[in-house]
């Protein structure tokens, strides 16, 4: 059931289009390794478009991300991680998000839509969290939020891991992607 009193708690919500600003905005990622830590990433978002009519229930997200671009800190595992046991970035260069509806649910905003990686679409629902709304020292109308999911990673083919001595396998299958995201309204 969609609570759309909880429509007035975005203060400074304006209908438009709103583009991603890429120098502003990070997709983060983090897997177990090894069963007893974590690593993370980041990749580069390289567009992103958010259609926000009056109603912000009806609004629609559309974006990519340069699977290129990721970035562990470590440039052999970056560079497995574009190979083919990965990513194939030759042939899947980029992964989408296309969103197919926002809700309100126990006062989350969530926002459910189509994941595409590696070729394989799979569905998705990502928490928002908005920051607020301001303008900028150059008269942009700026908004902020975050946003988490997790996802299976083998639902999305991506497969490689290698069994431990100790037991157990050296890459989890939950993948938990963060957004840091900031927008601007079009003029």
């Amino acid at each position: 059931m969609t609570d759309t009193t909880a429509l007035t708690d975005f203060p400074g919500y304006k209908a438009g289009t709103w583009t991603l600003d890429p120098s502003h905005s990070e997709v983060q990622f983090s897997v177990r390794h090894m069963m007893i830590s974590k690593v993370r990433g980041t990749f580069g978002v390289k567009s992103a478009t958010l259609i926000a009519p009056e109603n912000p229930l009806e609004a629609k997200v559309e974006a990519t991300v340069d699977v290129a671009s990721v970035d562990t800190k470590d440039e052999g595992r970056d560079n497995h991680l574009r190979s083919g046991d990965f990513f194939d970035v030759e042939n899947y260069p980029t992964m989408e998000f296309r969103s197919t509806g926002v809700r309100i649910e126990g006062g989350d905003f969530l926002v459910d839509g189509d994941l595409t990686i590696k070729g394989i679409t799979k569905p998705v629902t990502f928490d928002f969290d908005f920051g607020g709304f301001g303008t900028d020292p150059w008269g942009n109308y700026k908004a902020g939020a975050t946003a988490k999911a997790v996802i299976n990673r083998e639902d999305f083919g991506l497969t490689w891991n290698a069994s431990l001595e100790t037991g157990g396998v050296l890459v989890g299958k939950d993948v938990t992607i963060e957004l840091d995201l900031q927008g601007s309204l079009a003029v």
